[in-house]
C-alpha cells in the first residue's frame, strides 16, 4: 500500500511533515510513502535523518499552493504544485490515498477536479472523527460546503453512517441533525427541511435533532450539519480544549498543593490530553469522491501527520470508496 503525502503543505513546514512521514514508516511497516514537493528541499531534509529508503520515494513538484492563495485560482494556475501532482498520482493508481496539511479550499477544489464525485453523490463533504463520551463519533460537514441544501445534509447522514459502520465498527449507527433545539420544528428553513428529509429516510437510523452541548454525550454515532456550522463547532471545541489545559497549567503553577497533586494525577491528565488532542484523530476525510483525500490540520505536528497517514491507510485497507459506491448505487436502483 502506498500513501502519497504533500511535502509542502502545513504551517510547520516540510521538516515537520517529513518527521511525521518517518514516524509513519516506523509504526506502519506495511506501507510505502511517496512525498511530493520540491525535490531539492525534501531530499536535503531527509539526508539529515535515517529512514527506510526502500519505502520512501520523492516526486518533484516545483510549485506550492500557499495558505494565502485563492483556492480555485491556485489549483488551476499552479498545475505543477505538490497538491495537483500528488492527486494525479492517486488518480492514476500510483497511490492508494493522499494526505495534505495544506490549503483546505485548494484541497477541496483539487480533489474534486482530479478524483471526481462518485456517481449519485450530490455534494462531497468533509467528515472527521470527534471525541464523545465512551466513544468517538462522526461529524460532517466540517468545511467543504459553507452554503448547502437540505438534500445534501440528508445524504451526508447516509454517508456518515457508512463511515461509522465501516471504520468505527458501529452496528446500525444513529444519526442526528445539529440544531439549536432538540424538538422537531426547531431551527431555520434549512434545518427544518433537512429534518423532514432525514425523518423519512429509510437508509438511516434517525435520532432527531441534537444541540451542540449534547454532541459529546455519546448518544448518537453521526452528527450532520452544513460546512460553515460544522467548521465553527470543530474549531471552537479545539479552542476550548486548549484553553482548559492552559487554565490548568496556570492554576497548578500558582498552587503548591496543586503541584503535589498533579504528580499523582499526571497519568490521568496525559490520557485526557491525548483524548482531546485533535492531532490524535489524524485528519478529516473528503467523502464522496472516487479516491481517498485526507485533510490534516494546517497546524499539524509530526504526530498529526503520522495519524493522518494512519487514517488514510485504514480507509484504503477497508476499501471504503468501493463500499460507498456500491451503497449509493444500490440506493439509486431502489429509488428507480
Amino acid at each position: 500500500m502506498r500513501i502519497v503525502v504533500d511535502g509542502m503543505g502545513g504551517d510547520r513546514g516540510t521538516a515537520e511533515v517529513l518527521k511525521g512521514v518517518r514516524l509513519a514508516l516506523l509504526e506502519m511497516p506495511e506501507i510505502e510513502i511517496t512525498v511530493v514537493g520540491k525535490e531539492e528541499i525534501i531530499k536535503k531534509e531527509l539526508s539529515k535523518h535515517k529512514y527506510d529508503e526502500n519505502r520512501l520515494t520523492v516526486v518533484n513538484a516545483d510549485e506550492v499552493i500557499e495558505m494565502t492563495d485563492e483556492p480555485m485560482q491556485a489549483v488551476r494556475k499552479k498545475k505543477n504544485s505538490s497538491m495537483n501532482v500528488a492527486l494525479e498520482l492517486v488518480k492514476n493508481g500510483e497511490g492508494d490515498a493522499f494526505v495534505s496539511a495544506g490549503n483546505t479550499g485548494a484541497l477541496i477544489s483539487a480533489s474534486q477536479l482530479k478524483l471526481r464525485r462518485i456517481k449519485g453523490v450530490l455534494r462531497p463533504a468533509i467528515a472527521t472523527v470527534f471525541p464523545a463520551k465512551g466513544k468517538n463519533i462522526v461529524l460532517m460537514d466540517v468545511g467543504a460546503n459553507a452554503d448547502t441544501k437540505p438534500e445534501f445534509i440528508n445524504q451526508f447522514a447516509v454517508i456518515g453512517c457508512k463511515f461509522a459502520e465501516e471504520i468505527l465498527h458501529r452496528k446500525n449507527p444513529t444519526a442526528a441533525l445539529l440544531n439549536i433545539g432538540s424538538e422537531e420544528g426547531k431551527g431555520n428553513e434549512l434545518t427544518r427541511e433537512a429534518y423532514n428529509l432525514m425523518k423519512n429516510n429509510k437508509n438511516i437510523n434517525f435520532a432527531g435533532n441534537i444541540e451542540s452541548r449534547d454532541m459529546m454525550s455519546g448518544k448518537v454515532d453521526v452528527v450532520v450539519t452544513d460546512g460553515f456550522t460544522g467548521n465553527m463547532v470543530l474549531k471552537t471545541s479545539e479552542g476550548i480544549a486548549k484553553y482548559i489545559f492552559e487554565c490548568l497549567k496556570e492554576e497548578i503553577k500558582d498552587s503548591f498543593l496543586a503541584k503535589i497533586g498533579v504528580f499523582f494525577m499526571m497519568p490521568v491528565l496525559k490520557k485526557l490530553k491525548k483524548r482531546l488532542d485533535s492531532s490524535e484523530y489524524g485528519g478529516a476525510l473528503f467523502l464522496g469522491l472516487n479516491g481517498i483525500s485526507i485533510k490534516a490540520h494546517g497546524n499539524s505536528d509530526a504526530n498529526g501527520i503520522k495519524n493522518a497517514i494512519r487514517v488514510a491507510k485504514e480507509f484504503a485497507e477497508n476499501k471504503f470508496v468501493e463500499k460507498l459506491k456500491d451503497m449509493i448505487g444500490s440506493q439509486e436502483e431502489e429509488e428507480c
